[in-house]
């Protein structure tokens, strides 16, 4: 239990680092970036979107090196790989320049962010790792509280290039000692690597077709997920100005999504620690089509409400892309069906702010009926998850 605690801080130390330093990184930086190297700052943002979809590439490869050799490695050389990144990033002085350092960057996160700390855990602990990703996340949680105010401190007193070096050198005095310090796959308890194999999880008796349905809904629901979580980081302040809310009150409603993620991942980890993780999940896809119907209905006096409500479903919906795959399909393999279950997700967080971005143009506030009955689709898409759970067959003798 002490050595579980041991790594799940490691891991949430390093997990908040690794998040504060990419992406969280453009909201601060991307104008300084452009204005310095002569392109805009929609093209540096368009540049950490090429970054994503290096790391949905990224993934699948990242998640089967771990399920093989156990997470330790694969992290430790996420970290010399963000480091190489960044200051590569610093050196910048063309906009294709920025665009192979964000690539550089996509290889570190498909290798180093949630998917393989989570396959990193499992991959330790087995079916016993659910604590262990929740406390993971509880620490990533003030990855933006953390990064945004350092980015924007460093970026005034030694310029965005310092900016981009000093995280990179912490990611080889903070993180890289961290990583290594975590427990080689050899040292676990025999105990643990039984369940690890033996435990295939509860869809072990669905049929073949069951299994495959359940892939393809749990990928729908993690890339809506993404989808409404990266659309809210990039435009709600606009939908709150849109609303009708005053620009002070809409930039201080939208610093309460990081505080009520946080608040979302206690929860998880009090109240909801003995709940099935679907019934958890389905819960909080209903979050946001309610912040939403409040704020349609009751207006700027509701833009509170809805903020928060957003933020605790957000919150524990990145716990269940940790847990639900190892609920359904069990230990054996995680890394690489984690990595595969995540690929539409990284595209479509790719495309989020631009698309809608669109939405918004076009239907202003109105744009968050769009969200909401995504959300809604997810939730669907769950209890059709649950009634294939009730409804599966028994397993061949």
């Amino acid at each position: 239990m002490q050595r579980k605690t041991t790594t799940t801080v490691m891991l949430g130390v390093a997990q908040t680092l690794a998040w504060a330093s990419s992406y969280y990184l453009p909201a601060v930086l991307a104008s300084a970036i452009g204005k310095d190297v002569g392109i805009s700052a929609s093209t540096v943002f368009g540049a950490f979107s090429v970054a994503l979809l290096v790391a949905a590439g990224i993934g699948p490869c990242a998640g089967r090196l771990i399920d093989r050799l156990g997470g330790r490695p694969v992290l430790i050389a996420s970290n010399l790989v963000f480091a190489a990144g960044l200051a590569a990033l610093s050196q910048a002085t063309h906009g294709s320049h920025v665009f192979v350092a964000w690539a550089l960057m996509g290889l570190a996160m498909g290798s180093g962010l949630y998917e393989a700390a989570f396959a990193t855990v499992v991959r330790l602990h087995g079916q016993d790792a659910r604590t262990a990703i929740t406390g993971i996340t509880l620490f990533a949680g003030f990855a933006s509280t953390v990064g945004w105010p350092l980015s924007a401190y460093l970026e005034s007193t030694v310029g965005w290039r310092g900016a981009c070096l000093v995280w990179a050198a912490l990611h080889l005095v903070v993180g890289l000692p961290l990583n290594v310090l975590l427990p080689r796959v050899g040292r676990t308890d025999q105990a643990s690597k039984e369940a690890t194999v033996a435990d295939q999880g509860v869809g072990a008796g669905l049929a073949p077709a069951q299994q495959r349905r359940a892939a393809f809904l749990m990928a729908y629901v993690f890339a809506v997920t993404w989808f409404i979580s990266t659309a809210m980081a990039a435009h709600l302040p606009e939908l709150l100005l849109a609303s009708g809310a005053a620009l002070g009150a809409a930039v201080g409603i939208a610093a309460l999504v990081g505080p009520a993620q946080v608040a979302g991942r206690v929860i998880e980890f009090t109240f909801l620690r003995r709940a099935h993780p679907l019934l958890s999940a389905r819960l909080a896809t209903l979050a946001h089509p309610l912040g939403a119907l409040c704020l349609g209905v009751l207006g700027t006096s509701a833009a509170t409400a809805f903020a928060v409500l957003h933020g605790l479903g957000n919150g524990i919906l990145t716990i269940a892309i940790g847990t639900l795959p190892l609920l359904i399909f069990g230990a054996k393999g995680y890394g690489q069906r984690q990595g595969l279950l995540m690929v539409p997700a990284r595209i479509v967080q790719a495309g989020a702010p631009f698309l809608f971005g669109l939405a918004v143009e076009r239907w202003h506030d109105g744009a968050l009926w769009f969200s909401a009955l995504l959300g809604l689709s997810a939730f669907l898409a769950l209890w059709i998850m649950a009634t294939d759970m009730r409804r599966k067959e028994p397993a061949s003798p």
